[in-house]
């Protein structure tokens, strides 16, 4: 199992779509739907099955404080991603740009001057309901609305264990039984593991069953962030958002939901600081296939579930999160101010 880039790639592509620019100088100046100057490092043949070498990294959207959590919504072909600094939650249509789809969304209690901060990740609930990792109240949340006609109307899911608040729900990822996984690290709260608002005396990995209960599975990771299953349901994968240790961990899954056998699915921790390398490990995208996308240091890695890197995708950005169309054809990334795309074949 590899655990850095201590080898040199079979072959690396590079594609420039416009001279004399670096990749951070194109986004800044970017309009719209602009391209930027991308970087595609393949690593493995297999990479080639799904990334298509003449694709564009595009601008579809920009402006915000911190984009999350991206959802693609298939009935109405059209992308939710959060905005973790203003409280809202925006919809991107492919045809018709961008617009507000609900405000607030995710710290209805917002003091003016606290750090409470808005919502993170977002899914489907079994039964189709937008399921809000409420980053700023502290809880998981369903919206109490349909997803036409959307309404800051919340129904609490999970907010405390065994009495205590949640840290701050951070991003979750459904089973075929609809048990919910999720992380709870304390990116809400101002001062941290430190906040005096912290009731809980560890950041949690937890599994919330379809029942109801609330089962905390790890408590001995330091800032666990996003969480995806694979296809078969028998691992889950957690990427770890420590500057001192940045890695993606492994566990099994057993039948009753709860996970055993931790271990490293793979270390980035030498890529900290380098250049070129902006970012931690964070979101995921599951592909059919079984392959992974996953955000972390320079941008979108491709994963086998072997732990092995196929690609990646360099942004020139910090990239937050990750998520595919239904099609698969379409992969779009957030990162702190821009909602990007980049085709897929």
């Amino acid at each position: 199992m590899p655990t850095h880039f201590s080898v040199l790639p079979l072959f690396t592509i590079l594609f420039m779509w416009a001279s004399g620019a670096c990749a951070s100088d194109k986004v800044n100046n970017a309009e719209g739907d602009s391209s930027i100057l991308p970087q595609i490092e393949v690593f493995d043949t297999k990479a080639l099955n799904l990334i298509d070498p003449n694709a564009n990294i595009s601008i579809r959207s920009k402006g915000y404080g911190w984009s999350e959590g991206p959802l693609w919504i298939e009935q109405g072909q059209y992308l939710l991603f959060s905005d973790i600094r203003s409280n809202q939650i925006f919809k991107f249509h492919p045809q018709t740009g961008t617009s507000v789809y609900l405000a607030p969304a995710g710290a209805t209690g917002w003091v003016e001057g606290d750090y409470a901060e808005g919502p993170n990740g977002l899914l489907l609930s079994p039964d189709g309901q937008l399921v809000i990792m409420q980053q700023g109240d502290r809880r998981i949340a369903v919206m109490d609305a349909p997803l036409t006609t959307p309404q800051p109307k919340f129904v609490t899911l999970a907010a405390e264990y065994q009495g205590k608040r949640l840290n701050s729900p951070n991003d979750g990822v459904y089973d075929s039984k609809g048990n919910l996984y999720f992380s709870d690290p304390p990116y809400g709260l101002k001062k941290g593991m430190d906040d005096s608002r912290k009731q809980l005396p560890f950041q949690g990995i937890y599994l919330l069953k379809a029942n109801g209960e609330l089962v905390l599975l790890d408590d001995s990771v330091n800032l666990p962030n996003g969480v995806v299953l694979t296809a078969d349901g028998k691992m889950l994968i957690v990427s770890v958002s420590d500057p001192k240790h940045a890695r993606w961990i492994a566990y099994d899954v057993q039948a009753d939901g709860t996970i055993v056998n931790k271990r490293m699915f793979y270390d980035a921790s030498d890529l900290v600081g380098k250049k070129g390398e902006q970012g931690l490990p964070d979101g995921f995208a599951l592909h059919s296939s079984g392959l992974i996308f996953a955000t972390g240091p320079g941008g979108v890695w491709l994963f086998e579930q072997t732990g092995k890197v196929l690609a990646k995708i360099r942004t020139g950005q910090i990239s937050s999160n990750c998520a595919l169309t239904s099609d698969e054809k379409t992969l779009y990334i957030t990162t702190p101010h821009y909602l990007m795309s980049v085709s897929l074949r």
